[in-house]
Parts: structure tokens; sequence; C-alpha cells
């Protein structure tokens, strides 16, 4: 195999990444100034060695607690469970949570052999019963996994004093009802609230 075949085989490997795709991206690569190409090397390289999970929260750093863990205009009782870190960046963008978060690593699935043990759900109860948190906000999305992983995570805290909430979900804004599926406009109806 060659060194060609290697590259366009590891990028294929890349979420949305298909095998055209990352021959287009292999070539194009090869058709750039080499220390561009070293440039990209070495920040694969620095992401590898220096990004880890947040030892609080779980999000990814490079210093032993993430900016969101150590800001201090951020409300330490209000924390937001995500699924992946990734997750924390879409809600950071609408601008209006001002909590903390923890990322749990994944979600539930069975038949993908994840479980319980392999999230960091108990760290997440461990911080609830440290910190005094009062309100923890499940934001794992509405896929079955996603649903039966809240599920599972609120009755972890029911021993816990603390309110456990679910992210609304249904119509995006602009949204027409004729184009919606029943579920969501079903979730849009249980999510109502007062006018």
């Amino acid at each position: 195999m060659s060194v060609i075949d290697d590259l366009t085989t590891e990028l294929s490997r890349l979420p949305g990444i298909g095998r055209k795709t990352a021959q287009r991206l292999t070539y194009h690569l090869l058709r750039q100034p080499a220390a561009q190409s070293r440039r990209l090397a070495e920040a694969l390289v620095a992401l590898t060695e220096r990004v880890h999970p947040c030892t609080r929260c779980h999000n990814l750093t490079e210093t032993p607690l993430c900016a969101l863990c150590t800001d201090p205009r951020r409300d330490g009782t209000l924390v937001c469970v995500v699924e992946e870190a990734s997750d924390i960046a879409s809600i950071e963008r609408a601008g209006e949570f001002r909590g903390r978060y923890h990322v749990l690593g994944g979600r539930l699935s069975p038949l993908d052999g994840v479980g319980p043990d392999d999230l960091a759900i108990a760290s997440l109860l461990a911080r609830v019963a440290a910190e005094g948190i009062g309100e923890v906000i499940l934001a794992t999305n509405p896929s079955l996994e996603g649903e039966a992983t809240a599920l599972y995570v609120q009755r972890q805290l029911t021993a816990q004093p603390v309110r456990v909430t679910r992210i609304a979900r249904g119509l995006p804004v602009g949204g027409d009802l004729e184009y919606a599926d029943g579920v969501t406009i079903a979730q849009a109806i249980a999510a109502r609230r007062d006018m």
C-alpha cells in the first residue's frame, strides 16, 4: 500500500468523509507547499498530545480544568449534561446558558456495547453530591439512545436533592407544520408553555 493510499484510508475514517472526498483531500495536500502539510501534521500531533478531558466536567481542554469550569461568572448550581464535548459549542452559540456542563462521553447503546459504566455518569453523581448543584438539565440528543440515557441519568439522580429537567424539543423557528414529522409535532405540543 502506498503513502497516498494510507493517508486516503485514514482520512476516510473521519466522520462525513467518504473514500472519494478523502482522496481529493490527499491530492489537495500534495499540491500544497510542504510547510503547510507539516503544520497540519504538527497540529494533529499537538491535538493528540495536549488535549484531554477536563478533570471536573470532561469537556476537552489543555489545562486540568476547562475554561467553563474556571469561569467565576458561570452559575455552578446549574449543570447541563451533554453527550459529547462538541455539543457544548452548539449550546454556547445560542448565548443563553450561563451554567456549567458535564460531558457523558457518549450515550447508552447496548447494541454497540456502551453501558452506564462506559459513560461519565458516576462522576456526575459525585459532582451533584459534592458541589451543591441545584438543577441538572439533561440535553442528550432526541434519539432512542439519547432518550434512554436521559431517563437512566434521571433515575440515578432521584436519590439526590436536585431538580432534573430535560431540554424542550419541537419545531424550529421558521419551520412549517406541514413539513414536520408527527413525533416533532407531538414533542412541540408536549413542551408548550403559557403565553
